[in-house]
């Protein structure tokens, strides 16, 4: 194929029957990686999400990877950091998730793990996008392999750890929590893990079908949830996405906690506790600045990352933090979940910080109160070098001139996506989206569809 890079930030991704997301295409991935990370005799884990395309791409990986001499097994329908977890605790030579996370049921993507559970190093993601690139995948190729029989101990390895490690001493008496599953790959180990550590569960978006994965649902759109806990007169609500990892929450008012708003209770919570390393925890460059100051008031400071979890998980592992995590509810919890980020993970962090306070979400999340922020997206044809373009420069320019010390303009594409983001951020809702769409409109003049 081309030369253009083959993983985004979070492995390879597109519509399904396309590209690498054929059955061929599939299957010379899963050679690569097995050549890359197993050899003959080497053992993988499979798992994926509630997309219909879920299960003939997991076969199709599987058998390039038989063609590279490694054995296959299959954790069904799991959320990512359940595989991640599994292929440390089985000691797999690598893990492949097939998920898309918070994208449309037609997408679907390959997630490649490595015999820790973490994600790839450049070395080894470039290793196989080496071997890739002498290959040329046929679109719509026919859907012929067998697929993998799912071991249920597997995923019942993934709940009891959940259960017996971080939901150990959680007696919720039977308390209401509404759990909105998107559909997704937490559909069946969510309600059960609640459930086990004594929670009444409301289960919302849990029977996938193949293509109402994050359809209205989710933590990308949790309307529903956020009425439902107010009808039911719920503790929390919790929302994950497609593939399990991130967590919104949504308090007894209806109100939505997002990733800055968790951060802000583990964090602070921490700090009293004497139990965040350095009192510090991480962050990428779009949290919202009423993080930072609400983190400030208990001394806690914040490391700022670019943007993703594994710009995240690099700078913990490098500092030794026990936290961090972006605004989109991808939270890693250090060592205590071996940094990888789960959204049940994180459920059961914030509900163990309510069972030792005795205060509600509400209270808890009100130390952070969120500056207005505007996020507008532009698809894009190509990726040039923005600061190298004056006129997009000019606009920014002028943007932080506006604002001066009371807001920040952030641009940046897309890494899974042909998008380019312009965050801004301010006191004035008003002007920051005044100010954010000058920049888009500069941005579709100069390098939009058709320039």
């Amino acid at each position: 194929m081309a030369s253009e890079e083959i993983f985004g930030t979070d492995g390879i991704r597109g519509q399904a029957t396309q590209g690498w997301l054929t059955p061929q295409g599939a299957a010379l991935v899963g050679r690569a990686a097995g050549l890359v990370l197993g050899g003959k005799g080497a053992q993988a884990l499979l798992a994926h999400d509630g997309r219909e395309s879920g299960r003939w791409l997991e076969a199709a990986l599987a058998e390039g990877l038989s063609q590279a001499g490694v054995s296959s097994r299959s954790a069904g329908l799991l959320p990512t950091p359940g595989l991640a977890w599994l292929v440390r605790k089985e000691n797999a030579a690598l893990g492949i998730m097939v998920s898309a996370s918070h994208n449309p049921s037609q997408d679907n993507g390959i997630k490649i793990f490595g015999r820790d559970g973490d994600k790839l190093s450049d070395e080894e993601q470039g290793r196989i996008e080496d071997l890739l690139r002498t290959e040329n995948p046929v679109t719509n190729s026919a859907q012929d392999n067998k697929l993998l029989v799912p071991e249920p101990e597997l995923e019942g390895s993934y709940e009891r750890y959940l259960i017996e490690e971080l939901g150990a001493g959680l007696n919720l008496e039977q308390t209401m929590i509404v759990l909105d599953c998107a559909n997704g790959a937490g559909s069946k180990v969510g309600p059960r893990v609640l459930n086990r550590v004594g929670a009444k569960v409301i289960p919302l978006a849990h029977k996938p079908d193949g293509k109402n994965i994050n359809q209205g649902c989710g933590s990308t759109h949790p309307e529903t949830l956020m009425k439902t806990v107010q009808a039911e007169g719920a503790l929390l609500g919790i929302a994950l996405d497609g593939d399990g990892d991130r967590c919104m929450l949504v308090d007894e008012h209806g109100t939505l906690v997002d990733g800055d708003g968790i951060l802000t209770i583990l964090g602070r919570h921490g700090a009293k506790q004497g139990s965040l390393p350095r009192n510090k925890l991480a962050a990428t460059v779009m949290s919202n600045r009423a993080l930072h100051i609400a983190l400030e008031e208990v001394g806690v400071s914040v490391t700022e990352t670019t943007v993703g979890d594994r710009a995240v998980v690099e700078a913990m592992r490098r500092e030794g933090l026990a936290l961090g995590g972006e605004q989109s509810g991808h939270v890693v919890l250090g060592e205590r979940t071996a940094f990888i980020g789960d959204g049940l993970a994180t459920a059961l962090a914030v509900l163990e910080v309510l069972s030792q306070t005795g205060e509600s979400l509400s209270s808890l999340a009100s130390a952070y109160q969120r500056l207005p922020q505007v996020l507008l997206n532009v698809t894009v044809e190509s990726k040039p070098d923005l600061s190298q373009n004056p006129r997009i420069m000019e606009k920014v320019t002028e943007a932080e001139a506006a604002l001066g010390n009371h807001g920040r303009v952030l641009l940046r594409y897309s890494g899974t996506e042909p998008l380019a983001r312009v965050m801004v951020e301010g006191p004035d809702a008003e002007l920051i989206q005044r100010l954010a769409q000058n920049v888009a409109d500069c941005l579709i003049h100069e390098i939009g569809p058709g320039k």
